[in-house]
């Protein structure tokens, strides 16, 4: 399946969004901050990232519009996922160029559900 890059300082978050997508088939590689998460994406070039926005060094609004501007990363699609979840957060995530924005905890069916519509399945 695809390959899904998890960017939250959160072990509980990582492993509960892991396990759910693990379960659907798909790979994981994780980031601890925004600044890992840029990095990792460079590397690795994942099919998808899922981004909380609350990290330390650099925040997943930060993370977000730095990978979106990126020419190299601009194509990959990102949900921003955080329990900060107030309607002008979701604007704001989506003006960053996130392509979605769930808020925790997540859904499963609503994730599965974005993840299969930004990769085209």
């Amino acid at each position: 399946m695809a390959l899904i890059l998890i960017a939250d300082d959160s072990p509980t978050e990582v492993y509960v969004l892991q396990k759910m997508l693990e379960k659907h088939g798909h790979n994981i590689l994780v980031a601890e901050d925004g600044e890992q998460a840029v990095e990792v994406t460079l590397q690795k070039k994942p099919d998808l990232i899922l981004m909380d926005v609350v990290m330390p060094n650099l925040n997943g609004f930060q993370a977000t519009r730095k990978l979106s501007k990126d020419p190299q990363t601009s194509h990959i699609p990102i949900i921003i996922v955080s329990s900060k979840n107030q309607e002008t957060d979701k604007m704001w995530g989506l003006r960053q160029g996130a392509k979605g924005y769930l808020g925790k905890p997540v859904d499963e069916a609503e994730l599965m559900t974005q993840i299969l519509e930004l990769l085209g399945g």
